[in-house]
């Protein structure tokens, strides 16, 4: 028997949020009990007061987190015993999937359907994944003299400070927990002020599956307080960090200021979406990338941001892509038909908005949107936007604008089509769309990006690694090798005697 669709609006008007943080297992008040208001974007009301974190409370985090390290209640279980509770952490995570999704939607401002069907399911298959696969990663033994063994062997590195965005607040949150919780770490999650909710609430679900109180603490807070008492927290051995490439150099500067903590960034993007003439499907491509710009209202980091086509169909593709920007319009993200939300808050929207007019002024032609849109709704919501005529200096084809804007760029050959594409300060992800297999091998190879795509974009799986070139970051999050980042590795060199 099918059950009656969710009421979201309703579900919305009757939500309470906790926003105390969680510490040592438990639900605490800022020590200063100062709070701020997380308020959203969908139509400016105020969802909850969230606890103001600053200093002593990560300290407090970091305290619980360390003690539980070092007493091994977490790191002491054997990989089997970590992966039933993580197991059952995901299966929590997907049966409080209505409520995830309504206080993401909220929080963040996306709309319902992507957060139902994209976010909390994404965020439950990497916690389970991770979970999986603790139990089957093995050791090495080193190729030594036979007068030796030399075993090698990879350790839980000890407290993790996790600081994770506001555009994909769940998922950005597992790529780190699901790799540092398999491996035994203890962490200090420190969500975006901007979208705390999810977080909080997946920490309980953490405690109820069984995860150890102290292991998994969250400190919400402004990143200028409880983000940088993180970094520099003496006893937190790693930072897992996403956002904005200028934060992630602070990340490093105070990784230098405190013990050289690892410190671990996946930063901004401008990716490239290269078209050649050649290829036989252009409405597939402008349908590609217009899905990918415009989805999450273009606040990823991977979005296609520039499109750089061949002369020969750049005008047929601005046309194709103009079409498409129709079925983005912003509408309200409670409704399960809307395909574009609203931008995470004020700020965000003057930026892009910001973006916009340097384009105008530059003397890109804009198509299509640019300007903001349900003014009435009390919210912050921006129009599809398309630039044609834009020139890979103008600062809409050169800094990451996070909005639903995509600048077209015209190039004549493939020698150039490369060039544009790599001339980037950025190296997150690209894509090449050519019908000649050896041709798409060929720029695949020459691009610089941590992701290259071939005739698609934005397809993906927990089991490859996500990161980039450049000043888009370092290590990967995601498969495997995330592994590598929350882990350290053991050399143990043991004599034999000869009898």
């Amino acid at each position: 028997m099918n059950q009656p669709a969710t009421d979201w609006r309703a579900a919305a008007a009757s939500l309470h949020a906790d926003g105390r943080a969680l510490v040592g297992g438990q639900r605490v008040a800022a020590v200063s009990g100062e709070t701020f208001d997380c308020v959203s974007p969908i139509d400016g009301r105020k969802l909850a007061p969230i606890a103001r974190c600053r200093g002593e409370d990560v300290d407090a985090a970091v305290a619980n987190a360390r003690r539980a390290f070092e007493d091994r209640r977490w790191a002491g279980q054997a990989p089997v015993a970590r992966k039933k509770v993580l197991l059952r952490f995901a299966e929590k995570i997907l049966g409080a999937r209505d409520e995830l999704a309504l206080l993401e939607t909220l929080d963040m401002g996306k709309p319902i359907g992507a957060s139902l069907h994209a976010d909390v399911p994404a965020t439950a298959r990497t916690i389970g994944w991770y979970a999986e696969v603790v139990d089957k990663v093995y050791d090495e033994i080193a190729p030594a003299p036979d007068t030796a063994l030399a075993l090698i062997t990879r350790e839980p590195m000890g407290v993790i400070g996790a600081i994770v965005p506001w555009n994909y607040p769940m998922i950005m949150a597992a790529w780190k927990l699901g790799p540092a919780l398999a491996t035994g770490n203890s962490v200090v999650l420190k969500p975006s002020e901007k979208s705390p909710l999810t977080a909080l609430r997946l920490a309980e679900l953490a405690i109820e599956a069984g995860l150890p109180e102290g292991v998994f603490n969250v400190v919400p807070g402004y990143g200028q307080e409880a983000g940088e008492a993180l970094a520099l927290h003496m006893d937190v051995d790693a930072i897992g960090f996403t956002g904005s490439t200028r934060t992630g150099r602070r990340m490093l500067e105070y990784a230098g200021r405190s013990n050289l903590k690892r410190v671990y960034n996946e930063l901004g993007g401008k990716s490239a979406f290269v078209v050649f003439d050649d290829f036989d499907d252009l409405e597939r491509a402008a349908k590609t990338i217009a899905g990918s710009i415009f989805y999450n209202q273009g606040e990823s980091c991977n979005a296609p941001s520039r499109a750089i086509v061949h002369e020969r169909v750049a005008e047929r593709f601005v046309e194709l892509v103009t079409a498409q920007a129709p079925k983005y319009q912003p509408g309200d993200p409670l409704e399960l038909t809307t395909k574009m939300g609203a931008v995470v808050d004020e700020v965000q929207l003057r930026t892009v908005l910001g973006y916009i007019d340097a384009g105008c002024n530059e003397g890109a032609a804009l198509v299509t949107g640019g300007h903001r849109a349900r003014v009435d709704s009390g919210g912050y919501y921006v129009e599809p936007t398309v630039f044609a005529g834009v020139r890979n200096e103008m600062k809409i084809a050169r800094e990451e604008i996070f909005g639903p804007v995509l600048s077209v760029i015209r190039f004549r050959d493939e020698a150039e089509a490369v060039r544009l594409a790599n001339d980037s300060t950025y190296g997150l992800q690209a894509s090449v769309w050519s019908s000649h297999v050896d041709r798409a091998h060929r720029v695949a190879r020459a691009l610089r990006a941590g992701t290259v795509h071939v005739n698609q974009y934005d397809e993906d799986d927990i089991t490859v690694p996500f990161g980039g070139y450049k000043q888009s970051g370092n290590g990967r999050d995601k498969s495997l090798h995330a592994f590598e980042k929350y882990t350290e590795l053991k050399t143990t060199w043991l004599r034999i005697n000869p009898r």
